[in-house]
């Protein structure tokens, strides 16, 4: 048969691609053929759209070497300063139109569509005979047709929903089974595709490590993609800096169990501070005798301890609310206010005195 095109050009031309923001097989089989910038680059080759996107596909692992040989040439060149790297998400749009993916409340939605519909053909099917054949819209036929071809949807829809319950997920998509819907920010809407992870060294602002994932929130990867930047750069130790949609408790722990030191500000989600009422930054923690002091003076003492979503909570409340002047500015509950505090919780505070120190430091 006809001789292989040789891999390397192949690559060229992706990494020409991406580069250029030409992700399209298609386009990129026109630019092989008009462009001289990527004849010159293909040595005159003109590859199909298949054969590159054949060669996307069947060789990812292998592209992902080839961008982890870069990083290493990097390393070697002195390119990274092994100090500092931020981590952050960017939602990259995948090959599949938004109504090929579905939602269990979409498939409810599309499922209750499809029977009014259905009912309405049976309606009209019922009442067919009983008018004259100049009104008639649709022949019986064309009805049980109709009605056959939106149970057969029903049914794919039904399937949809069941696989979506057995394997525990969200959301399918039928073009691209891996991407999700997820949102681009305020204002953006949605976007069809994939959340890719990358941490960028200080220096020169280089990429050190990235990952592609289907995750629609960042909230779970600060501590994969810390751990691996650390290993990648051969330090022994790292400070990490993220924005707030990365503030987790656990990962900011991970974090510094591996040596790296994270820097998130806290965001503020209390539904107190909404109200008007104190929140919990309001109270101060005393360590010496684990208890927490109100704004009123009043020491809100340990009570109790459970496990909630998996993390260890401390209970700390005061039997003074019910007679405390400035109640009203706490708490609308009947009952005594309760400060509630992860078991680890200090490891979030020594991050938020280092974010306040430094904040100057980071903004640039």
């Amino acid at each position: 048969g006809r001789p292989p095109y040789d891999p390397g050009d192949l690559l060229r031309l992706y990494i020409y691609g991406y580069l250029n923001r030409v992700r399209s097989s298609r386009r990129l089989e026109t630019e092989c053929q008009r462009n001289v910038e990527a004849m010159w680059l293909v040595r005159k080759l003109a590859p199909d759209f298949m054969t590159i996107a054949d060669f996307r596909k069947d060789n990812g692992e292998a592209i992902r070497k080839v961008c982890r040989e870069f990083t290493l040439l990097c390393k070697r060149l002195d390119l990274f300063g092994g100090e500092l790297v931020a981590v952050d998400g960017s939602k990259f749009k995948a090959s599949n139109a938004r109504d090929r993916n579905y939602t269990d409340r979409k498939l409810e939605r599309a499922i209750g569509e499809i029977d009014k519909r259905v009912d309405t053909y049976l309606k009209e099917l019922e009442v067919n005979d009983a008018q004259e054949p100049q009104s008639r819209k649709l022949s019986a036929e064309e009805l049980r047709q109709k009605i056959a071809g939106l149970k057969a949807r029903g049914g794919k829809y039904q399937a949809l929903r069941q696989e979506l319950r057995e394997k525990g997920e969200t959301q399918v998509s039928l073009t691209d089974p891996d991407c999700r819907s997820m949102s681009r920010g305020k204002g953006g809407g949605t976007e069809i595709g994939y959340n890719v992870q990358a941490a960028v060294d200080e220096k020169h602002k280089l990429i050190v490590e990235h990952e592609v994932t289907n995750e629609v929130s960042d909230s779970g990867h600060l501590s994969m993609m810390a751990t691996r930047a650390k290993a990648m750069l051969a330090t022994e130790h790292l400070d990490v800096v993220a924005d707030k949609g990365y503030y987790d408790g656990g990962e900011v722990k991970a974090c510094v169990e591996q040596g790296i030191t994270p820097y998130i500000e806290k965001p503020l989600t209390s539904a107190n501070a909404k109200l008007g009422l104190f929140t919990k930054e309001d109270f101060r923690y005393d360590a010496q005798a684990d208890c927490y002091w109100c704004p009123a003076g009043k020491a809100l003492t340990y009570r109790f301890q459970t496990t909630e979503l998996g993390r260890e909570i401390k209970y700390y409340t005061t039997a003074e609310c019910a007679r405390c002047v400035i109640k009203p500015q706490c708490t609308r509950n009947k009952e005594s206010r309760r400060i509630t505090r992860w078991v680890a919780e200090k490891v979030l505070e020594e991050m938020q005195r280092r974010v306040a120190s430094s904040r100057p430091v980071l903004a640039k």
